[in-house]
């Protein structure tokens, strides 16, 4: 008999977290997978990062995850989002080698201890007492373990759409699983739809660069990863055109048969990354749309149309794009289409992604209603690392809102569950000026330790970097410069000169004025800058500190009023029916989400703080009976 201690199905970027984190902590984990060959696929844009999500991939590395390392070591592209924007928002993004990204995956996979692999397909979960022991597979396996995490990607059912071709896969050119919904359905498992796209991928040889605008990356390369691993490979420019009205009249001939107009698709997509011929109808009023084209490999062969996704029929897709400047004679390597497929609505999970209906089953990714690799990568991890622990009767890993943005997704899948695919943004996180890129080492390398992810070493070099930061502090705050030091300064970038000794920390605090600015003047600056060893990461840390000083307290603050709310437990069972002082709307949202903590309870749409209130009293009167 097949015994592991945990079963990850599924091989996307969720899946190989899962499997690593669960092999890494010790738990004999076997990964399966449809195709071998297909591991870590980026089978969207070939990009990690942006916006939030580039947060996302720092905290996975902070707390030993590997998505950051894979994507700086098949970096071909490197830039820092919204450097213009304060620093709650700035955020990593690179281009990656597809190729090499899927590779250097593969490798982390064959080299990690208690990891095995497997190419098959599983068709049933085998149960026993509403708990999950183990899986059957298309080949005729019967294999059992402790733990399952599912991490299915578009598998499930994946119906593939372009113009009226409409075909079963779960991603062009893969074969779909079809087996486990209808089954988990029939458990109790609520169900949905959801849809995603993609556009063209075109041949770079046929591309007119000419005639676009070129992006390069920032001059100098920072990586997700906290432990520096440099891309050896060649950097590449992005390229910038743009569609225009022929285009737009040309794509709007094809709306009769598109599938998502007409009707076949049932799945909601994506609001925030909609299809190009949804961006013609959404936003009539404008005249054109920017495409970005990215290569997806080091040779540049082939090239990603961001911006461009679509589900029209080929032969529309090819007139229209024949008509956006550079692309007049371009060679479409795979035309764009759309893919439905099953979600499972994740109000069923609880914070550990355990599922509520089925113990030791854990669910990851995009079955649980995301969008994008960062999100799938991050409840992958966390499945994993929540796995291993219930088979060592460990309680859970669970990231509050004030802690990561990995939190913030969790917490949003648990207690809103979504009715289209989730993405997250900054503006999902009330705490996002503490939730900062450049400091996730400093809030997470600790738990990851503590786990057993992070090795003591790093763990140490945290703790080095958390010392300097606050030397540094105490040193700008405590250190004055003369006027005849900074002035001449002040008054070559027209700023108010001072008039006395001033603070450099009160400096600091104008935003014209940068900790570079104030190495040129003070040399006792640079001097302790020098004695202290402190990198480029502790002067940036101590700069944000130093200028957010007060919204960053007030952030703590905050956090700390609502943390001891989720530290008020809500009893499993409780019959919300019967609080007659309850809202109505409150009694069925609360019935139908199960919260298990106060502070749950606060985020559910419909539940006002005057419920909250009531539950505050009730279970009060519960604890003095």
């Amino acid at each position: 008999m097949k015994h592991y201690d945990i079963i990850v199905v599924g091989a996307g970027h969720a899946g190989c977290e899962a499997a690593t984190a669960a092999a890494n902590l010790g738990k004999k984990t076997l990964l399966i997978t449809i195709n071998l060959e297909t591991i870590a696929q980026m089978s969207c844009n070939p990009a990690i990062g942006g916006i939030a999500k580039g947060q996302i991939v720092r905290e996975i590395d902070a707390l030993g995850g590997c998505t950051g390392k894979v994507a700086d070591m098949s970096s071909i592209q490197f830039r820092m989002l919204n450097l213009s924007k304060g620093a709650a928002v700035w955020s990593p993004r690179s281009q990656c080698d597809k190729e090499q990204f899927s590779a250097i995956w593969k490798q982390i996979l064959h080299k990690t201890d208690n990891l095995f692999l497997r190419e098959d397909t599983v068709i049933d979960l085998i149960l026993e007492d509403k708990k999950a022991v183990g899986v059957k597979t298309k080949l005729g396996e019967t294999i059992f373990s402790e733990c399952i995490v599912l991490t299915t990607g578009t598998f499930l059912n994946g119906k593939i759409h372009i113009g009226e071709v409409s075909f079963s896969g779960g991603r062009i050119g893969e074969l779909s699983a079809d087996d486990i919904s209808q089954k988990m359905k029939k458990i109790g498992f609520k169900i949905d739809r959801l849809k995603t796209g993609t556009p063209v991928r075109i041949d770079g040889r046929t591309i007119d660069f000419s005639k676009m605008e070129k992006q390069e990356s920032i001059p100098y390369y920072c990586g997700f990863s906290f432990v520096p691993v440099k891309s050896k490979l060649k950097q590449l420019p992005c390229w910038i055109t743009y569609t225009s009205q022929e285009v737009h009249q040309i794509l709007q001939t094809g709306f009769e048969k598109s599938p998502m107009f007409q009707g076949r698709i049932q799945g909601v997509g994506p609001r925030y990354c909609p299809s190009i011929e949804d961006k013609i109808v959404r936003f009539s009023e404008r005249n054109r749309h920017q495409l970005f084209l990215e290569p997806e490999t080091e040779s540049g062969f082939s090239y990603y149309l961001n911006g461009f996704s679509s589900s029209l029929p080929e032969k529309v897709q090819i007139d229209a794009l024949h008509k956006i400047e550079g692309l007049e004679n371009a060679h479409i390597l795979k035309p764009g289409y759309a893919i439905e497929y099953d979600y499972f609505s994740p109000i069923q999970l609880y914070a550990s992604l355990e599922s509520k209906i089925i113990k030791n089953l854990f669910f990851a990714g995009q079955i649980n209603g995301t969008t994008g690799y960062e999100e799938a990568a991050a409840q992958g991890l966390m499945a994993g690392i929540n796995a291993a622990r219930k088979i060592n009767d460990l309680q859970p890993i669970i990231l509050k809102r004030n802690e990561a943005y990995i939190g913030v997704l969790i917490d949003d899948l648990i207690t809103k569950g979504v009715d289209e695919p989730y993405r997250m943004f900054t503006s999902r996180a009330e705490y996002r000026i503490l939730l900062r890129q450049n400091n996730a080492d400093l809030r997470l390398t600790k738990i990851g330790f503590e786990i057993g992810l992070i090795d003591k070493n790093r763990f140490q070099q945290v703790k080095k970097k958390e010392k300097k930061i606050e030397e540094m502090l105490f040193f700008l705050k405590n250190t004055s410069i003369e006027p005849s030091q900074i002035n001449p300064f002040l008054q070559q970038n027209n700023l108010s000169e001072i008039s006395q000794k001033t603070k450099l920390s009160q400096l600091l605090l104008r935003p014209q004025i940068s900790l570079q600015n104030l190495c040129s003047v003070s040399a006792l600056l640079q001097q302790f800058i020098d004695k202290k060893r402190c990198d480029i990461s502790v002067l940036e840390e101590s700069e944000i500190v130093i200028k957010y000083e007060n919204y960053i307290e007030k952030e703590k603050n905050l956090a700390a009023k609502m943390n001891d709310l989720d530290n008020i437990k809500i009893p499993p069972n409780w019959e919300y029916n019967n609080i007659q002082s309850l809202s109505t709307e409150a009694r069925q949202k609360l019935s139908k989400f199960r919260p298990s903590n106060l502070g749950q309870a606060s985020r559910i749409s419909g539940v006002s703080p005057s419920d909250i209130s009531v539950l505050i009293i009730m279970l009060n009167s519960k604890i003095n009976e």
